[in-house]
């Protein structure tokens, strides 16, 4: 017989192996050390690892460790999220909208959103209005109304006028101030009811010469105020000096019409915004002659004849002073200060009335 003839062919057939080929051989070497002695063990393999490897320490490449990583929790969230997402369009679809164009667009303004975007029609918008809604809730509009009823109801209450009992100082002002305006005030409507009488001729000339008056301004002169910015000036009541009020601090006195500096007022340390001459200033240089306030809250009030301020009004600080005027009779001053206030202080007694 020959060589050939003594070869044996075996058709190959296909293995199969169910589950995991390291768990099977962890069964098999924990199944070696139970077998009693005397027994005979199977025998081991040439790549595999000994009785005393399996007890001493993990093996080299079969793995033998019960840790496992959960990925349930993450297809869970991911599976909570699909079904809120599937409930909310079927919300979405049971909300109902109006289907005016004019009252959707009205809703989208009310909830905050953009009324029409590009390329939308009505019926997307009302789509868009549905699909807020049921994100929202569908009372979303009423709660958003609601509100701007409380916050207009807030502004009423706020504008609410109300009364206190004022001090004895602002009543004694009042009548003051009213003894001293209403005879003027009298005067001053006898002044326009006789003016209106005037014929219509007469009334277009003098506009005719305040017209010339008015182009034929020119500069008159020129003069260098200070090395910081002017903030403000003013002029006395009779023309012949001029007060200006610098960012250095300083306010100046000028003489008019030669603009020579008489005198400068030291007191403010910062921006001074404001400087007003007093009505009946010049009748006595002994009197108050100025006043003038700054950035730090600082009013002072000046004479003519010292570079020294003749007092201080204190009250308004920290706030900034913007502006500063006296009263017609010179008794009052009022201030308007960063506080969102204005205050009117009592000259003769020194004392915010």
């Amino acid at each position: 017989m020959s060589d050939d003839e003594d070869l044996l062919y075996v058709k190959k057939q296909n293995t199969i192996h169910y589950g995991s080929i390291e768990e099977q051989e962890r069964l098999r070497l924990q199944s070696s050390q139970l077998v009693p002695p005397g027994e005979e063990s199977m025998e081991e393999l040439p790549n595999s690892p000994t009785n005393d490897q399996v007890g001493s320490g993990p093996a080299g490449n079969v793995h033998i460790s019960d840790e496992y990583m959960d990925l349930e929790d993450e297809m869970s969230k991911d599976k909570q999220a699909l079904l809120e997402e599937f409930e909310r369009r079927k919300k979405a679809r049971q909300v109902n909208v109006s289907t005016d164009d004019s009252e959707v667009k009205k809703n989208l303004r009310q909830l905050g959103e953009p009324i029409c975007l590009f390329g939308e029609g009505p019926a997307e918008r009302r789509s868009r209005l549905r699909d807020i809604l049921s994100r929202l809730g569908e009372d979303a509009i009423q709660r958003k109304q609601e509100e701007e009823e409380e916050r207009i109801q807030q502004e009423k209450d706020q504008e609410t006028t109300w009364y206190h009992e004022g001090p004895d100082i602002l009543k004694d002002s009042r009548l003051w101030i009213a003894e001293y305006s209403l005879p003027r005030a009298r005067q001053r409507l006898l002044a326009a009811h006789e003016e209106a009488q005037l014929p219509e001729a007469t009334v277009t000339a003098r506009k005719q010469e305040l017209q010339k008056f008015i182009t034929s301004l020119t500069i008159y002169c020129s003069q260098i105020g200070d090395t910081r910015p002017l903030s403000y000036c003013n002029f006395s009541p009779d023309s012949s000096m001029l007060a200006t009020a610098s960012w250095s601090g300083l306010c100046k006195l000028w003489s008019i019409p030669d603009c020579e500096l008489v005198r400068t007022f030291k007191g403010h340390t910062c921006n001074v915004g404001a400087i007003v001459f007093h009505p009946r200033v010049g009748q006595e240089e002994t009197l108050c002659a100025l006043a003038s306030c700054a950035v730090d809250g600082s009013v002072k009030l000046w004479k003519l004849d010292s570079e020294d301020p003749l007092a201080d009004i204190e009250g308004h600080e920290p706030h900034r002073v913007s502006r500063i005027e006296f009263h017609p009779s010179g008794r009052f001053l009022g201030t308007c200060c960063f506080d969102h206030s204005w205050r009117l202080w009592d000259l003769e007694v020194s004392q915010e009335v």
